[in-house]
């Protein structure tokens, strides 16, 4: 019911006299608090009933607290002045103190001090999520670490423990002239059946992460550390973290929470619908059907987004129609359909103080109608019809909720024939293959659970094969994926409940070797295709890095290393799936992988120190820097880009570190760099990040990996070569205070601009190209790297104008055009065609190579022509409408940059139409 504007205080007190036994008690017993709730003073009368908590003896405390608690929220909610949340609130916050008073007396009866460090207290369920109910069990899992909790000096920690559990359960529940305080049920522990009432905190640890079931994951959406131990209950739900919140999407959980649905509402034997046995929280429609679909998403989605891991019912469907989950309607009437359930709840338990849910008969009906305000119990089954229904149509359709049915495999006559309906070409052959996927060959498809899940999906994936570009490449790389994984039973799982990802699967069977590759390596990968993010560009640097740190199972460096891998992996295939898709520009990908490749860099470089650090110290005034170069250096990766990389450190290279093991600082900047370059490379159980090169910082390979500033800046000045120079032009420093960043920057900006012979330039230029060009020939007619004409020639002239540094009239060049230097060519080029060097169509004929060096990575990974369908798709990427449209395109582009190169350099590159003799027109 809505609050009234005005709190009907008297009205409150005559319908709890009249409907509620329990509540007339419990005014008569209280005679201080029913004046004040008659003068609706609704804050002093809780105010009131807390004061009870300053008795010394913690039984008669609690009781009294109690007692006064239910009293002031009952009559001040039925005359509207509290809300819903305000007395959950309440009632979750006694349960708190309640708890946490009844441990530290057990503690303190038996050791005299009322020390809780050791004994641990969870609140799960509704005391978790802060909505306890009016009477309500608390379900809170006690837990006790032997090696810090508090007990004499001759009693086992162990036994000690137990003694603490039986009485703080008691000082809780038992009945006494006072009435209890708390029901505790503490049947949620691990191993309930055979465990003491508190269990060792790492045995704890073990069942959780090695034996617990799904249910207990469900249950821990909500726990809470709410008494005793506080810092070690948080200590253990992180620890315990992530067997909750999985990163890897776990569509098993709809399947469990589906059957159990099922059962549920298989063996309930109250009314089906609202009337009299009609159970408010079982029922269709009921409280726990809201719930149980909430916790599921949260499950399903939680791992991958932390703005879903909150613990209030309200709360999480407001987080899941935020992050797109739920749409905002559907969460709108779920929440109000929840709150007014819990509120017939609140009104059922307060006749009596009995944990009940069930409607009564007739006149009884009648009462609680009346304590809600209602006329009588029709009017209140005509509200509950109408929330039930509302409800349990939404939980249906969300949940998908439908008798199990197990799918059977075709016959052979019968899987042929269907085949052959689909369009494929020799059914019977292709139907006893499919059929031999199931024999036992794939190690995925041996367990009964993945066989049963498989049936059931494989009907729309083989429908999915038939209607795609390429049904048969589909089919044999699907082959290649159930040959590689171990089990797949999670990704059936996925595709089942989310038919939608069939057809992205498919493309990435069809178009993109790479990414069918990876997809067999980490099926999981379809997970990302889920999130809403999946169809987006990744943020800025500090998005994707936040996004690096969130999935880290631990706050530990072998974790973030791990968490670095698997995102970067999905960040990868998530882009990698948009460009052959068509929904995002190559160039935008581009940027983006360079995006994830810094955000990496930066966290790994910085937890590695951190890690150095505990064993050779800091040295001081000193810092490790980075530059990226080439590709990395100017935003613009591909899918298969090394990152090249130079290292450096500021300050003396005579200093030394002042840890245990000290080091100078080249040994010491060496090793930092060498752990830095294992953790970006090295594989791991999640793979290798990146394969970096560090081949240009100075001397190359002959010096050493790091050396200082002064010495780089030296190199540079006296002894680089003109190519060292045009490598610096795309060079950016990405690791390094701010400070030291601008210093470096200064200096490389100056060895740029310096003045230059012309000629020499020219000289130096034309002769690294024509060598370059002998020693490395194009792979393809689609190599649009080293093509001649291609990107690696647009590169040479762009570093040409730039380090000859005159505009059109003669002026420096980094006065009047100072973005002419930026290491992302995509801001050079426009400066220098502003200085009047370039035309405006080196512009765009750069940006088509550059998408066909993207795109074609992945849709044509040997530069050479694609099937089909791959070729549209590259067509497509590269804004082109054809193929033959793109190759025509790619033609004139590498004829007008090689008549730029001529007039620039006045070296002619081409002595015949490139058209005719180096690419071959698609047939389309």
């Amino acid at each position: 019911m809505a609050l009234r504007q005005t709190p009907d205080w008297t009205g409150a007190l005559k319908r709890a006299r009249a409907h509620s036994p329990f509540l007339d008690r419990s005014l008569a017993r209280q005679s201080e608090l029913a004046h004040l709730l008659a003068e609706g003073q609704g804050e002093e009368a809780l105010q009131w009933a807390k004061s009870h908590c300053t008795l010394d003896d913690t039984s008669i405390a609690l009781r009294r607290e109690r007692l006064g608690l239910a009293t002031a929220l009952a009559i001040g909610d039925l005359a509207g002045a509290f809300p819903l949340s305000r007395v959950v609130a309440e009632l979750t916050a006694f349960a708190d103190r309640a708890m946490d008073r009844a441990i530290s007396t057990a503690i303190e009866e038996r050791t005299g001090e009322a020390d809780t460090t050791g004994f641990i207290a969870l609140a799960l369920g509704k005391q978790g999520a802060g909505e306890l109910n009016y009477s309500s069990d608390i379900d809170p899992i006690w837990l006790y670490d032997p090696a810090t909790l508090r007990c004499r000096t001759n009693d086992d920690p162990g036994e000690a423990a137990q003694r603490y559990a039986r009485r703080a359960s008691a000082l809780l529940s038992d009945t006494t002239s006072e009435g209890y305080a708390l029901r505790v049920d503490l049947r949620l522990r691990p191993a309930s059946e055979i465990s003491p009432l508190v269990v060792r905190k790492g045995a704890a640890l073990t069942h959780y992460q090695s034996a617990a079931l799904a249910w207990e994951r469900a249950a821990f959406t909500r726990a809470r550390a709410a008494a005793g131990d506080i810092a070690a209950g948080e200590g253990f739900l992180e620890a315990i973290s992530p067997f909750v919140w999985r990163h890897q999407l776990d569509f098993g959980a709809v399947e469990e929470i589906r059957a159990l649905t099922q059962r549920i509402r298989e063996s309930y034997d109250g009314a089906l619908k609202p009337g009299p046995s009609f159970d408010v929280k079982k029922g269709r429609g009921g409280i726990r059907e809201i719930e149980f679909f909430v916790q599921t998403h949260q499950l399903i989605h939680g791992g991958r987004m932390p703005t879903l891991r909150v613990r209030g019912t309200r709360e999480a469907l407001s987080a899941l129609a935020a992050a797109g989950l739920l749409d905002h309607g559907d969460a709108r009437v779920l929440g109000e359909c929840y709150d007014r359930l819990r509120t017939v709840e609140h009104r059922l338990q307060m006749v009596h103080d009995r944990q009940t849910h069930t409607l009564p008969e007739s006149a009884a009906l009648d009462s609680v109608a009346q304590l809600d305000g209602l006329p009588d119990g029709a009017a209140l089954i005509a509200d509950l019809v109408e929330v039930t229904e509302q409800a349990g149509a939404l939980y249906d359709r969300l949940i998908d909720v439908r008798p199990a049915a197990k799918a059977a495999p075709d016959t052979s006559n019968a899987a042929a024939s269907r085949l052959q309906k689909l369009g494929f070409e020799e059914p019977e052959k292709l139907a006893n293959r499919i059929e031999e996927w199931r024999d036992g060959r794939y190690s995925c498809l041996r367990s009964e659970r993945a066989l049963e899940v498989f049936d059931r999906l494989l009907p729309r994936l083989i429908e999915a094969f038939a209607a795609s570009d390429d049904p048969m490449r589909a089919i044999n790389r699907w082959e290649g994926i159930l040959d590689r994984v171990q089990s797949a039973i999670h990704m059936f799982q996925l595709l089942d409940a989310r038919p939608v990802l069939i057809d992205r699967l498919v493309a990435a069977l069809t178009l993109a070797p790479a990414l069918s590759d990876e997809l067999a390596r980490r099926p999981e990968l379809l997970d990302t295709l889920l999130d809403r993010s999946a169809r987006e560009l990744p943020g800025d640097v500090e998005h994707i890095a936040e996004r690096f740190k969130e999935c880290a199972a631990r706050p530990d460096y072998e974790a973030l290393l791990d968490a670095i891998r698997l995102s970067t992996g999905e960040i990868r295939f998530a882009l990698g799936l948009q460009m052959i898709e068509g929904h995002a520009d190559p160039i935008d990908v581009g940027a983006a992988l360079s995006r994830t490749a810094e955000a990496a860099i930066a966290l790994v470089v910085d937890a590695a120190q951190r890690e150095f650090a505990k064993v050779h110290g800091v040295i001081p005034d000193s810092e490790l820097m980075l530059i990226g170069l080439g590709r990395f250096g100017g935003g613009a990766l591909t899918h298969s880009s090394d990152l090249d990389i130079v290292f450096l450190f500021t300050g003396s290279f005579s200093a030394q570190s002042d840890g245990e093991r000290p080091l100078g600082a080249t040994q010491y900047y060496n090793r930092l760099a060498s752990r830095i370059i294992s953790a970006l490379s090295v594989p791991t159980a999640q793979g290798a990040l990146y394969e970096v090169d560090t081949r240009l910082r100075p001397q190359g390979t002959q010096g050493p990996l790091v050396v200082s500033t002064d010495a780089f800046e030296k190199y540079q000045q006296e002894t680089a070569w003109t190519w060292e120079h045009m490598a610096l032009a795309r060079a950016r420093v990405l690791v390094g205070s701010g400070t030291a960043r601008a210093n470096l920057d200064k200096a490389m900006r100056g060895v740029l601009i310096r003045q230059r012979d012309s000629h020499e330039l020219t000289d130096a230029v034309t002769s690294m190209r024509r060598e370059m060009a002998q020693h490395k020939k194009p792979a393809g007619p689609l190599d649009a790297k080293l093509s001649r004409g291609g990107l690696i020639d647009c590169e040479f002239l762009v570093h040409f104008l730039q380090l000859r540094g005159q505009d059109s009239d003669g002026e420096p060049l980094y006065k009047a055009h100072p973005h002419a230097y930026s290491p992302d060519l995509a801001d050079a080029i426009p400066a220098l065609i502003a200085a009047g060097h370039l035309d405006t169509s080196f512009l765009a004929d750069y940006d088509l190579m550059s998408r066909m060096l993207v795109a074609g990575r992945l849709l044509a990974p040997g530069n050479t022509q694609p099937p089909q369908y791959a070729a549209a798709a590259l067509a497509t990427a590269c804004l082109q409408p054809s193929y033959n449209a793109l190759l025509q395109a790619f033609a004139e582009a590498r004829q007008r940059v090689a008549g730029v190169w001529s007039a620039i350099l006045g070296e002619t590159i081409f002595e015949h139409d490139v058209l005719d003799t180096e690419t071959e027109p698609n047939n389309e």
